[in-house]
């Protein structure tokens, strides 16, 4: 649904269960048939808090291609290998971005000291000409800041006077945006950008229209500066995502992005056969994650919506 008046779309959450047997529920906003991308933000997932206490977060080796995964605790800490060799952690408040071009593994472990779990799982589709780029992986610890009631970490891309040194294949944002209880603040935004604003917690309104929790609010390109209202009386967290609009069509199919059906089946041969593709991913306990089957039919390109 939308908010014509204002014009930001408010798009609602789906529940998709992760992993199998103790699957963790997640909240997905991003992708759906309303909205394939935002900018080139292609899949947002918002799980937790979940007690993650005797089970918690246990994803074995898997691969991706065609992205890069942007992960963010608010709560919790992730043990991360993959197959460049990188062990590394992820804790509240400091941001992993591993780049899968043409391919990487990794898997993804709460540590043992882990009660809750609470964060958001990004993905960036990369761009045409560096979809088949090499691994890599970044890791970086903003600086909060202090606007108007709000406190700002900025982990993508530039907002409030902070910019994340991280390095990206398109123009992006991403920030996580707490409100103090009551406040109001309004911050200049790129207008080639577009936005939208994921709720964690709280009632805010974005450019006076609601957003509960879970709900994700878009914003389309044109806006100088967006404005956000905690309404509730405890303090409100949002992630606001941001870019140029993402032209190109995009095929998505469980960890990998391509431009056709091809695209993807290929990439699970070689996932299946083993293949150094993808690499090794050392020092994680037990197997590794089988891909499911295909579909029976051709995975077709999707991309935005034509804009009005």
């Amino acid at each position: 649904m939308s908010d014509v008046e204002s014009g930001v779309e408010v798009l609602s959450a789906r529940d998709v269960p992760l992993g199998g047997p103790r699957a963790l529920l997640v909240r997905r906003t991003l992708p759906q048939r309303a909205r394939t991308l935002i900018g080139a933000w292609c899949f947002a997932d918002h799980y937790g808090p979940v007690d993650a206490t005797g089970t918690g977060m246990d994803v074995p080796p898997h691969p991706h291609t065609g992205l890069q995964t942007v992960s963010w605790l608010f709560s919790g800490e992730i043990e991360h290998r993959d197959t460049l060799g990188t062990h590394a952690l992820v804790r509240p408040g400091e941001m992993n971005l591993m780049t899968g071009g043409y391919g990487i593994a990794h898997s993804e472990v709460s540590t043992p000291d882990t009660t809750v779990i609470h964060g958001v799982q990004l993905w960036v589709a990369l761009p045409e000409e560096h979809r088949d780029t090499a691994r890599d992986f970044q890791h970086h610890v903003p600086e909060p800041v202090r606007v108007d009631g709000a406190e700002i970490k900025v982990f993508l891309g530039s907002l409030a006077g902070s910019t994340s040194p991280v390095r990206t294949f398109t123009p992006l944002l991403g920030a996580e945006i707490t409100l103090d209880p009551g406040a109001s603040v309004t911050l200049a935004v790129d207008t080639a950008f577009e936005h939208g604003l994921l709720v964690d917690s709280g009632d805010v309104r974005l450019l006076d229209t609601a957003l509960r929790p879970a709900e994700l609010g878009y914003v389309p390109c044109g806006t100088d500066t967006v404005t956000m209202v905690n309404d509730s009386d405890v303090p409100a967290r949002t992630i606001l995502l941001g870019g140029p609009p993402f032209e190109e069509e995009i095929v998505m199919w469980w960890n990998f992005i391509g431009r056709s059906h091809e695209d993807i089946v290929k990439a699970r041969e070689d996932w299946q056969a083993g293949s150094d593709r993808f690499g090794e991913v050392e020092g994680h306990p037990g197997g590794r994650l089988s891909a499911p089957a295909l579909p029976n039919a051709v995975i077709t390109p999707r991309g935005n919506p034509p804009r009005r």
